[in-house]
């Protein structure tokens, strides 16, 4: 089934200079920057009126009118699944997404996706962009997502997210020592020698990243981490940025770090761990249909907690 897609919105006067595929993909984060293009070059997409070329720059203030079709291929199958949904109402879904849950079909992952289990619960997501999801975590990252329910609401929460108001903090247990807490403030893009990752590179989407210091173990530092930005990787490409990578992290984290006089329970605890240790814990919203500020806590999942508890024993043991 296709799905028409409509939108009006103006061009921010901080777009100017940009591609005007760069510009929409930050304004439509919902849709690919391929798929944008797609529609400029069938004019799909008019600005001020005029269809555009992707590479086109843009002066900013122009009117932007998207008249497009979501074709066959954003078809998902539904698939019952067991979700731990921490709110639902009419307007709004958030859900405690466990480590290994894929959160959108793709390549590799046809089925047994978030999206899948969501258009089983709320067979009405299928008219929605992205079905309601408008912001993402990694596979093996684990925590809370919110979910639009109506397009009323995927139009509240996206000027969210683009207005950074939504609070989204994570648990990160990194590689290192941390003496306090800190920010970053680097640019993210594509790493230009291998397209799998994300880097810090010149030209690349402002990214920013604030953390605290939870606890610290003798080789290794949980962080409470606020995202002031979301882009992908943002965390993990950050702190292994700063040199202090995630334990676990298969794509950033290289090999694990040990600490002095590991035995082999700790050495086993941390090579063990394959996965990034990353954890969305809180996450704040104003509600889409009151204006209500919400905000909801989940807990770290157990092999995150007992990889803490390991750690906790082994500096104990050492004193």
């Amino acid at each position: 089934m296709s799905t028409d897609i409509r939108h009006d919105d103006i061009i921010p006067e901080r777009a100017a200079g940009q591609r005007i595929d760069q510009a929409l993909a930050e304004m439509f984060p919902d849709y690919s920057r391929s798929r944008l293009q797609q529609w400029l070059k069938a004019g799909s997409i008019l600005v001020d009126g005029h269809t555009c070329r992707p590479r086109d720059r843009v002066r900013g203030g122009e009117r932007v009118a998207v008249r497009a079709e979501l074709g066959d291929e954003a078809a998902v199958v539904p698939q019952a699944m067991d979700l731990d949904i921490l709110f639902e109402d009419e307007h709004l879904l958030v859900v405690n997404k466990p480590p290994g849950l894929v959160v959108h079909p793709g390549a590799g992952n046809p089925d047994g996706t978030l999206q899948n289990a969501l258009l089983h619960r709320h067979p009405e997501l299928e008219g929605i962009p992205r079905c309601g999801i408008v912001h993402r975590i990694d596979k093996d990252t684990s925590g809370l997502l919110a979910v639009a329910l109506t397009l009323k609401a995927h139009t509240s929460l996206v000027a969210q997210l683009q207005d950074r108001t939504v609070g989204r903090e994570y648990d990160a247990l990194a590689s290192g020592t941390f003496t306090g807490g800190g920010t970053v403030d680097a640019p993210i893009g594509r790493n230009p020698r291998d397209r799998i990752r994300m880097a810090v590179v010149s030209g690349g989407k402002p990214a920013v990243t604030r953390y605290r210091r939870l606890e610290r173990f003798s080789a290794h530092t949980l962080l409470r981490v606020h995202l002031e930005t979301g882009r992908t990787h943002q965390i993990r490409v950050h702190l292994a940025y700063i040199g202090h990578p995630l334990v676990g992290d298969p794509l950033y984290g290289g090999r694990p770090r040990l600490p002095k006089g590991a035995d082999a329970n700790i050495r086993q605890a941390l090579a063990g761990f394959r996965r990034q240790a990353l954890h969305a814990a809180r996450l704040g919203l104003l509600h889409p249909g009151s204006g209500e500020p919400l905000r909801w806590d989940a807990p770290r999942p157990a092999d995150f907690e007992a990889l803490l508890e390991r750690l906790r024993a082994f500096d104990a043991a050492a004193e």
